[in-house]
């Protein structure tokens, strides 16, 4: 059984409306020649092959070209939307920052709480009679607050 090698060249191509095109070519086996046939070749074999080589790289070009000009674009974009989220974070942000640190304040005293009851279950789990000691939290003055990062 003998097998037929064949050449595929495949090329995609991307028209201005941005549909793409793709285009197989089946080249079929040259004949074997001699090596020293196969060596030299004629001024118009020569000429074709670079025409195909040149004509290749003008579509590796031209589909180079558009990829870029998509890739400025959306860098572009991604810049309009950094600069917006700065103007946001420049203008507002300081009534959220009262509301998020007493959302976090909750969250610790509700974490207190649950570290208590498991430490509580656990003990009963252990069969203690008498309830675990806790290490005391060092207690800080009431409502002090950090301060607040300077403006950019």
């Amino acid at each position: 059984m003998v097998k037929k090698v064949t050449k595929k060249t495949i090329t995609e191509t991307i028209s201005d409306d941005g549909s793409k095109k793709t285009t197989v070519k089946e080249h079929p086996p040259k004949e074997t020649e001699k090596k020293s046939a196969k060596n030299k070749m004629t001024a118009k074999e020569r000429e074709e092959l670079l025409i195909e080589n040149f004509v290749g790289l003008q579509h590796a070009m031209t589909n180079m070209s558009i990829k870029f000009g998509l890739l400025s674009d959306n860098i572009s974009k991604l810049l309009q939307v950094f600069e917006e989220a700065a103007k946001n974070f420049i203008s507002g942000g300081k009534n959220n920052d009262k509301d998020m640190l007493s959302k976090i304040d909750s969250l610790l005293n509700q974490n207190k709480t649950i570290a208590k009851g498991l430490v509580l279950m656990e003990g009963k789990l252990r069969g203690r009679a008498e309830e675990p000691q806790m290490v005391q939290p060092k207690i800080e003055a009431p409502h002090i607050r950090p301060k607040p990062l300077p403006n950019i």
